[in-house]
């Protein structure tokens, strides 16, 4: 082998090494986007999970006979943030994402019933707190909607290039595994919960 094949031979490994580094790099990239994208959602759903303990404050002297519901909300609430925090450890893990919905869903559920009940008590609606917390908590619920479409068009973008050639060849090397969305199950979660007190 002469020293001219030797250079070419060389100088096609350091192309090809230099290649499956970019190719790394943009996965990386990827990951860390939608990860990022998650931590916008983290921070909205947590902004919702310190709100809720004021709505149900308020609602309690007005509602004394509605405890129940009111617990209902709290544990809701309580196992919600406590699957945000794991989904929030791995972002885009299916198993924790999977948890996160499922919460998710069962805390819409029992706030729609409690904003039902609300209904029923005039001077709950009239009150300026209530209205406040309700309001407050309307703004983050569109917020927490713009952050699950940014995320989930991040995961879209990183899955797309974990699948395709030939970044699947690295993918599949270096353990990039495809992410979860943030897509909403429960037919009833996809109304958002009615938070308007006047």
């Amino acid at each position: 082998m002469n020293s001219n094949s030797t250079i070419v031979i060389l100088a096609v490994l350091v192309i090809l090494v230099l290649w499956l580094v970019s190719i790394y790099n943009r996965l990386v990239r990827l990951r860390n986007r939608f990860k990022n994208a998650f931590a916008q959602i983290d921070v909205q759903l947590k902004r919702r999970y310190d709100l809720i303990p004021n709505i149900v404050e308020t609602a309690k002297g007005y509602m004394k006979h509605e405890r129940e519901t009111l617990d209902a909300v709290i544990n809701a609430r309580n196992q919600a943030a406590s699957a945000g925090q794991a989904a929030a450890a791995n972002p885009g893990d299916p198993e924790a994402m999977r948890g996160l919905m499922g919460a998710e869903a069962a805390l819409t559920g029992t706030m729609g019933r409690l904003f039902a009940l609300a209904e029923a008590y005039p001077d709950l609606k009239a009150n300026q707190n209530m209205m406040q917390v309700s309001e407050g908590l309307t703004s983050t619920e569109n917020k927490v909607a713009f952050s699950r479409q940014a995320y989930n068009d991040a995961v879209m973008t990183y899955n797309t290039a974990c699948e395709t050639f030939p970044s699947v060849l690295v993918a599949a090397r270096f353990g990039f595994r495809q992410a979860s969305l943030f897509e909403v199950e429960e037919a009833a979660e996809r109304a958002a919960p009615k938070v308007s007190f006047t």
